[in-house]
């Protein structure tokens, strides 16, 4: 027993957080797991999602806990715009990005808000960061700033103005770039006074 209780602990060390089914894969039965939950050797987290019980999620521990959960998920919009530094907000919800068609992922927490995108908008401009150990999608600078175009009536005409004043700002995306993602999501003739006003 004391050996599957260190293995377990550098497994969460090492991750910080890690899945039920990733700690049965190395060996780590579900009872046990249990056990060292309610003896508190262990923090249940979120449904599935387990941590040493001094982990501190950080600032963008919520994220992480969808990374976790929903591998591949593509963030988007308000959490995108957190990542790369172009808001002072945080929203209390983990903005997602799927196709038309697909189903959201079912998480218990933390609250999800999920757009739809087409095809080619849900590909377009995904980009990979390291989060705290962690490997999420997020749409890149210039896809975050014309996605808030057009989702505008979600987040606010006033939000998605000041992100591309600060984009360009801080030269985090190029007007080419903004012009590329303007096209894809069919956001010119909404963006194009805006664009021409911070050029």
């Amino acid at each position: 027993m004391a050996s599957i209780e260190r293995h377990l602990q550098t497994l969460l060390r090492r991750a910080g957080t890690v899945r039920s089914r990733d700690l049965v894969a190395a060996g780590i039965s579900r009872s046990q797991l249990s056990r060292m939950v309610v003896t508190g050797q262990v923090l249940r987290v979120a449904r599935g999602l387990y941590a040493l019980p001094d982990y501190q999620s950080g600032e963008h521990g919520a994220l992480l806990t969808v990374a976790k959960r929903a591998p591949g998920v593509l963030f988007c919009l308000l959490t995108a715009l957190r990542i790369h530094d172009l808001t002072t907000q945080a929203p209390f919800e983990v903005w997602i990005a799927i196709g038309n068609k697909d189903h959201p992922p079912r998480l218990d927490y933390p609250p999800l808000r999920t757009v739809r995108f087409s095809d080619s908008a849900l590909t377009a401009g995904a980009e990979k960061h390291r989060i705290d150990g962690t490997v999420v999608r997020v749409t890149n600078v210039a896809k975050t700033v014309a996605d808030c175009f057009k989702f505008r009536n979600k987040i606010g005409l006033d939000v998605a103005l000041e992100v591309l004043r600060e984009a360009r700002r801080a030269r985090k995306a190029s007007a080419d770039d903004l012009w590329r993602y303007a096209k894809i999501n069919r956001v010119t003739n909404v963006m194009r006074p805006y664009l021409e006003a911070v050029a």
